[in-house]
């Protein structure tokens, strides 16, 4: 089977190299927001499914991969909607450590423990894989629901709106985890990075 897009074939054979190609992006992406391996492997099949099936609807106006990762997002939040409505969702840990009140000292200024530090020339550490690599390790060991507001703000790019509904949050409530995730992230980096 050929399809053609923006003047270039493809081949079937081609299609199906370039989804195994992809899958393990997916798989990533989806166990990171997710945190649960086989509901990860579900959603990504599902998406795998879609993108099969429906190939002859891509038109072109995107990169595939973009097409494709659409459509995974789309599956992770039918997926969170789904648990939603079924699983009880676990209170944030009050942790004193978070709370925005302990960073600074009654005049203002940092608590010592608490300074953010240089973390060097931003473009030189956006190259960096191993920044990459430890942002990702970071990212792991979040708390879920946190991670999971924070992945779906900053790697899904949805509102906060759009957050809320999905998981029956309040506006305040999503800031806060939204608050709680940079700092434990900086605090993740940090240790990893600069030591």
């Amino acid at each position: 089977m050929l399809l053609v897009r923006n003047n270039v074939t493809i081949t079937a054979p081609s299609i199906d190299q370039h989804i195994a190609a992809l899958r393990p992006k997916l798989i990533a992406f989806a166990r990171l927001q997710l945190r649960d391996s086989a509901a990860a492997e579900d959603t990504v099949q599902d998406t795998l499914i879609i993108a099969l099936e429906k190939h002859d609807s891509f038109a072109g106006r995107s990169a595939f991969e973009t097409w494709v990762f659409g459509i995974l997002k789309n599956k992770i939040l039918e997926r969170i909607r789904y648990e939603r409505r079924y699983l009880s969702w676990q209170d944030s840990d009050q942790n004193d450590e978070d709370s925005f009140e302990n960073l600074f000292q009654e005049n203002g200024r940092w608590q010592p423990a608490s300074k953010p530090q240089s973390w060097g020339e931003p473009d030189e550490i956006l190259e960096n894989a191993s920044f990459w690599k430890l942002l990702d390790t970071c990212l792991l060991v979040l708390p879920d629901n946190i991670a999971r507001v924070f992945t779906m703000r900053e790697l899904m790019g949805l509102t906060t709106q759009e957050i809320c509904e999905a998981l029956s949050l309040s506006d305040s409530n999503c800031w806060v985890m939204l608050h709680r995730a940079r700092l434990k992230l900086r605090s993740c980096i940090e240790k990893g990075w600069l030591t």
